[in-house]
């Protein structure tokens, strides 16, 4: 994956526009709108929020793990089972929104701050080698489509 500072550019932006389109969205929607849910299979906005939040968690944590360490070898985390071990799904939106919009600012003043070098720092997950740029990229298109899933849920 070549890594330029357009690219970098292109994915902090999309990450640091995260929550502006969640906020944008949500306006006007109390706690019992973002909770609803169409069937029992269906997401509500809150449970997309903890979903977020569970991947943010699962590939921050590793973007960390690669910036603290040598070419570390990481345990694999599916942001579906972590989850489980959270309390993100009964949260209120709004403080979970909060949460969630903290860790974020946290995220990416680390990654603003970061040199190219730093950006192909790389670590070992279920047998492949992944950078900072490749799960920063992961994690901004992932929340891309989340984002439109909110947009539409809420039209």
């Amino acid at each position: 994956m070549n890594i330029t500072p357009n690219e970098i550019k292109k994915y902090l932006g999309l990450l640091s526009n995260t929550s502006r389109r969640i906020m944008k969205a949500i306006q006007g929607f109390d706690d019992v709108r973002l909770q609803y849910k169409i069937d029992k299979k269906a997401w509500s906005v809150n449970d997309i929020l903890a979903h977020l939040r569970s991947c943010a968690d699962v590939w921050g944590g590793s973007i960390e793990a690669m910036l603290a360490q040598d070419t570390p070898t990481l345990p694999y985390r599916h942001p579906r089972q972590w989850i489980k071990k959270t309390n993100y799904p009964d949260l209120t939106f709004q403080g979970s929104f909060q949460a969630f919009r903290m860790q974020r600012k946290n995220l990416l003043n680390v990654l603003h701050d970061l040199s190219i070098k730093d950006w192909s720092r790389a670590a070992i997950i279920k047998h492949r080698e992944h950078t900072v740029f490749s799960q920063t990229r992961r994690m901004a298109l992932h929340e891309d489509v989340h984002c439109q899933q909110i947009e539409e849920l809420l039209k």
